[in-house]
């Protein structure tokens, strides 16, 4: 899984398109970032830019950002209806996938210190890369604002995390706010009312902060208090979520706004079945839900994973049918059509030529692509095919515990085949990957070998060149064939588990994850002959030697299985 972040720096003007565009250049300037979006603000004088990537490129990026942000902001002219403190106010990190919060704090307190030892920047540090238990509060950190800075930076308790004085430099940028945090989602939630007070009482059932305590537990009685005259509070019911009811002019409809700050403890189906049932007991129904910005691709898989378990249907199937369960069952297109490429933050980073260009094979039709095997180009070969081979036996056993998963009069074991089917199409999504990486793997011999040889160093690059690519060549082949492998065992329980009616598939599908195993070897051999390191061959061939065998005796006990299932 790529390890990806977003980055959401609020920079101190909103009105000067000229100086927006060029601090926007900055960032983009930087290879693998991509920005997602840019708000200018003119009553707040302030431009939020969202841009994601890996977590070097995003940091580089949030670097060259701020750096132009200093150059061109000078924050003792500047003014504006939103707090501020310096012209790059707030730069969070935000975890988006494969990297935890915790991660992004080490990595936003580094870029802190960068932003002060490189640029003069006065850098806080807040959320969860605070330094101090009270700065996890942006509030604390911001205090005062820009104009009480330089009082702060005098002061030892309240100076920046990184910063030592305050001078003609800090003067002209002001501080920055580093920190990291959690996704955050914002969604809204249509209800079959036009009444701003039936919205916000719902809104005031599940909001975390929840409602003031009234005599009687009415809407109106008279606010109670504890002994120390503090006003007390009714909780709601869901964590880490802040919400309001208001009514939307454009949709005729009112409305539960909502801002999930911790998805991990309120989950976007968790949070809509919550609002569902609050909106329920008070007469209203949740008509679908509006998801404003982005969110990251798992929001919207284990929304469709609950969904999909609700009715006892398998986990096991494409990612795009999952996405699909989740968009109808929470009727995101209630209101306009939502579409997963423009809303989920991984599908928006892909490049359509990167990605059309690393699944050239498997994006063609079967047609073609038997074709294209069958031309005089010497890729796609047995390897590829043998990929293929493989990825056609896991999606045969997956089939067959898909079918399982549903049969008339096993409803109670809908989740054993489930999981079966979820495994299968993690070793599909692996081996189709192997079918295009097994002819780039190819290519990268053929460049080795277009390398210069002229001198001799030349010639010791190219030599070293060439074997390496043929070591990742060989390497290639015998990923697909443990990929395989684990195909087997699945082919076996369903074998001996799943569906009698389909017992010939899961047959086909050990014959087919095989092929895939004893024709991958084939490539590991003819690919470690080339190596002119033979002892980084031997650990390649011994490996591969021990998965055929395995191979051939699950291979065995699974039409053995079958062969019970067709005598029957």
């Amino acid at each position: 899984m790529k390890r990806i972040i977003e980055c959401v720096p609020n920079f101190s003007e909103g009105r000067d398109r000229s100086v927006i565009d060029r601090i926007v250049e900055a960032i983009a300037s930087v290879e693998g970032v991509k920005v997602l979006d840019v708000d200018p603000g003119e009553a707040t004088n302030r431009t939020v830019v969202t841009f994601v990537g890996e977590p070097q490129p995003v940091l580089e990026a949030a670097f060259r950002g701020a750096s132009k942000a200093a150059e061109l902001i000078d924050m003792r002219h500047h003014h504006g209806a939103h707090p501020r403190s310096g012209a790059t106010d707030v730069l969070p990190l935000i975890p988006v996938a494969g990297i935890t919060l915790e991660e992004c704090a080490e990595l936003a307190r580094g870029l802190a210190q960068r932003l002060w030892s490189e640029l003069g920047i006065p850098c806080y540090c807040y959320e969860a890369a605070a330094f101090k238990e009270e700065r996890r509060n942006l509030a604390v950190c911001r205090a005062g604002e820009y104009e009480a800075l330089p009082e702060k930076m005098a002061d030892p308790e309240r100076k920046p995390d990184f910063g030592e004085e305050w001078n003609e430099r800090a003067a002209r940028t002001g501080a920055t706010n580093v920190g990291a945090r959690g996704f955050l989602i914002a969604v809204n939630f249509n209800l079959n009312t036009t009444s701003t007070r039936r919205a916000m009482a719902v809104a005031f059932d599940v909001r975390e902060k929840g409602r003031k305590a009234r005599e009687g537990g009415s809407l109106t009685g008279k606010l109670l208090k504890d002994e120390q005259g503090r006003q007390i509070w009714i909780p709601g019911t869901l964590k880490g979520c802040k919400a309001i009811g208001w009514y939307i002019d454009e949709y005729g409809i009112a409305q539960v706004s909502m801002n999930i700050t911790d998805i991990d403890a309120t989950p976007l189906h968790v949070a809509y079945e919550e609002v569902s049932r609050a909106a329920a007991a008070r007469g209203l129904r949740v008509t679908g839900a509006e998801i404003v910005g982005l969110v990251p691709r798992k929001v919207l898989l284990d929304a469709g994973k609950f969904y999909l378990a609700k009715q006892q249907r398998s986990l096991g199937i494409a990612e795009e049918e999952i996405v699909k369960i989740a968009v109808k069952s929470m009727s995101l297109d209630d209101l306009k059509p939502f579409e997963p490429s423009e809303k989920v933050i991984e599908y928006l980073m892909e490049d359509p030529a990167e990605a059309a260009a690393r699944e050239k094979l498997v994006r063609m039709s079967l047609k073609a692509f038997t074709k294209e095997t069958a031309s005089e180009s010497a890729a796609p070969g047995g390897g590829s095919v043998s990929a293929a081979m493989g990825a056609l036996g896991a999606a045969l056993a997956t089939m067959v515990a898909n079918l399982s998963s549903h049969k008339r009069g096993w409803d109670d074991r809908w989740k054993e085949f489930s999981d079966v089917a979820e495994r299968g199409q993690a070793l599909i999504d692996e081996l189709t990957a192997l079918v295009d990486e097994d002819t780039a793997a190819f290519n990268r011999i053929m460049d080795a070998l277009s390398l210069p040889k002229g001198t001799e160093e030349e010639k010791a690059a190219r030599a070293q060149a060439l074997e390496d690519a043929t070591l990742y060549a060989a390497s290639v082949p015998l990923r697909t064939m443990e990929a395989s492998l684990r195909a087997l065992p699945l082919a076996l329980e369903m074998a001996r588990k799943g569906n009698p009616a389909s017992a010939s598939d899961a047959g086909v599908a050990a014959l087919a994850a095989v092929a895939g195993i004893r024709g991958a070897r084939l490539n590991v051999r003819i690919n470690s002959a080339g190596l002119s390191d033979k002892s980084a061959a031997e650990p390649l061939l011994k490996r591969a030697d021990e998965i055929e065998l395995e191979a051939l005796e699950l291979e065995k006990s699974v039409l053995e299985e079958v062969n019970k299932n067709i005598l029957l």
